[in-house]
């Protein structure tokens, strides 16, 4: 593997470390506040509003986190069937076309989402009162994260291609 290959691997790999544990801490409290809302809702008769509301942002925001990890692995949706039927030669500018897709499709999502990131701070939640902006804030900054992990990968893939991309993924 050459240099750029191995930083650009090295990154990646950093920067799933840092959301896999992310989308780990969201998915405990999300599993914590559902199992709270199931407590105060049929076991303790407590007026807790919040539970709903908050397993609703927490769900989003670690769904979309979660896109980014599936890149850094390439364990995303792809028809692999009619990519392998391609000569190795040509099936790499076929993967760098799928990864120019995937980074048109995730930037228009981070420009259309950073309007709605502005737009949630005109709109405020029902049960917290607080901006929507800190919620709407997942689809800017997922979409950031996986327009990273696609470049990361691209370039590692490509400069390594012919190589098995699993076994460097998972390195």
């Amino acid at each position: 593997m050459t240099n750029t290959a191995e930083t650009a691997q090295r990154l990646s790999m950093r920067v799933n470390w840092v959301i896999e544990r992310a989308c780990v801490l969201l998915m405990v409290l999300l599993v914590l506040d559902v199992w709270l809302g199931i407590l105060v809702r049929y076991v303790v008769p407590i007026q807790i509003t919040f539970t709903e509301e908050l397993a609703r942002y927490l769900m989003i925001w670690m769904a979309l986190l979660a896109v980014s990890c599936g890149i850094a692995h390439r364990e995303h949706i792809g028809v692999t069937m009619i990519f392998e039927r391609f000569p190795p030669r040509m099936r790499r500018w076929l993967a760098v076309g799928f990864d120019l897709v995937g980074l048109a499709f995730f930037g228009l999502l981070l420009f259309y989402g950073m309007g709605f990131f502005e737009r949630g701070f005109r709109q405020v939640t029902m049960i917290y009162a607080i901006p929507k902006a800190y919620a709407n804030a997942a689809v800017p900054v997922a979409s950031l994260i996986c327009c990273i992990q696609l470049i990361l990968v691209g370039v590692r893939d490509f400069l390594t291609f012919g190589k098995t991309v699993s076994s460097q993924a998972g390195a």
